[in-house]
């Protein structure tokens, strides 16, 4: 889980000369971030049914997002370095072939040091179609249209966590967690094909226009922002990681299916509130955001007994999580200036630390605490998360000149 917002087209080439909207393409690139959503949350929703089925400790098979967290975390920027001359489209069908292939294996395995294999591997190959996906929709679109593409584009997450997510529960948990892998399978096998026939190939970057990753970094604000995006999302996984033992523990008469269909439907609605507010008011939207997800955290604990309070507690935190990833490419677009293009490679990298982390932290709380430790976790990292919006809000946080 990891994201696409706003995307700076500068030091790029032009956009193909063709004027005419590339509708079809576009879908097919929101269907590659549904997939990548899916691979990504898969285990989230399964955390019994894989454990069973690999006979191990639903702790263990939080681990399986973490290692796919991991993938992205150590392949991504090398990744980035060595392919940003590579003509797109290949290097689409290369991260679609290679996904599929570390699916299948999943849905296989009877293992789990062959499933955590192919999971980083996964992951591994996600970071790189995640950093390229929202320029790609751009690139091949009208520049007078490239908002509109951006925000077709973008719809493959939310989807993906309203309805992928949950229909991969409820297949894994109807008729066993295999299917749900090998369901994701049929349907990147479809998307590699549309590839082939729907999408447009674009050029890699011109060798004089690429910039050193290290340096960008050390950008005032740069770094600020990436360390919200790992607390705050630290927070976030943790607690969505391991929703399952929370429902299992706090008894509130809702299942995990609907739950994650309440959780990306209301990131929809985030996204909408976001794109609304987010140019004439980004630092009270990013404050206001983080706190919303906050006080979700806190309705969890002190009403996990009560249904409707869970209800409108995940609603809540789907608002929040739904225009996090915009807000925070927003604000690390602003604060890289001239380098923005550079400094977005490193979120798909914050955002998979933090769920890296997840794993391992859920994993640890969840032993030593039981099922709702995991939402203690979100309030106290949201409220860190608050805390550095509010120091950082003078170099990371500003408005656009």
């Amino acid at each position: 889980m990891t994201t696409t917002g706003s995307v700076p087209v500068a030091a790029r080439r032009p956009a193909p000369a063709d004027t005419r909207f590339p509708l079809p393409a576009l879908v097919v690139l929101a269907a590659t971030g549904f997939v990548l959503i899916g691979a990504e949350t898969m285990p989230a929703g399964l955390l019994p049914q894989i454990a069973d089925g690999l006979s191990t400790s639903e702790g263990t098979v939080g681990l399986l997002v973490s290692a796919y967290a991991l993938g992205t975390v150590v392949v991504t920027i090398p990744a980035i370095t060595l392919t940003r001359g590579i003509d797109r489209k290949p290097l689409l069908l290369a991260g679609v072939a290679a996904l599929l292939v570390a699916n299948t294996i999943t849905a296989f395995s009877d293992s789990v040091t062959l499933s955590l294999i192919t999971r980083f591997l996964a992951g591994a190959f996600s970071g790189v179609l995640w950093g390229m996906l929202a320029t790609y929709g751009r690139r091949i679109s009208p520049p007078a249209s490239a908002g509109r593409s951006l925000a077709i584009v973008s719809t493959g997450a939310p989807v993906g966590i309203a309805f992928g997510t949950p229909l991969g529960s409820w297949l894994g948990t109807t008729f066993d967690w295999r299917w749900s892998f090998g369901g994701l399978s049929i349907i990147t096998a479809v998307v590699f094909a549309l590839v082939v026939l729907l999408v447009p190939n674009v050029p890699g970057q011109a060798a004089e226009q690429r910039k050193p990753l290290r340096q960008v970094v050390r950008i005032p604000g740069v770094g600020m922002v990436l360390a919200v995006i790992a607390v705050w999302m630290l927070g976030h996984s943790t607690a969505y990681t391991y929703i399952a033992p929370f429902l299992r523990a706090a008894g509130p008469g809702v299942g995990v299916d609907l739950v994650l269909v309440v959780f990306g439907l209301a990131s929809i609605a985030g996204i909408a509130v976001t794109g609304a507010l987010l140019d004439r008011f980004p630092q009270l939207l990013l404050h206001g955001t983080v706190l919303v997800f906050t006080v979700a955290g806190v309705l969890l604990l002190v009403g996990n007994g009560s249904t409707l309070l869970v209800v409108v507690a995940v609603a809540l935190w789907g608002i929040a999580f739904g225009g996090a990833p915009a807000q925070l490419q927003s604000a690390l677009t602003i604060a890289g200036g001239a380098d923005a293009d550079v400094a977005n490679s490193f979120l798909p990298v914050a955002f998979n630390i933090a769920i890296f982390g997840a794993g391992i932290l859920g994993a640890g709380v969840l032993a030593a605490g039981g099922g709702l430790a995991p939402m203690g976790v979100m309030v106290v990292l949201g409220l860190a998360a608050l805390a550095l919006t509010v120091v950082g809000r003078r170099t990371a946080f500003r408005p656009a000149s």
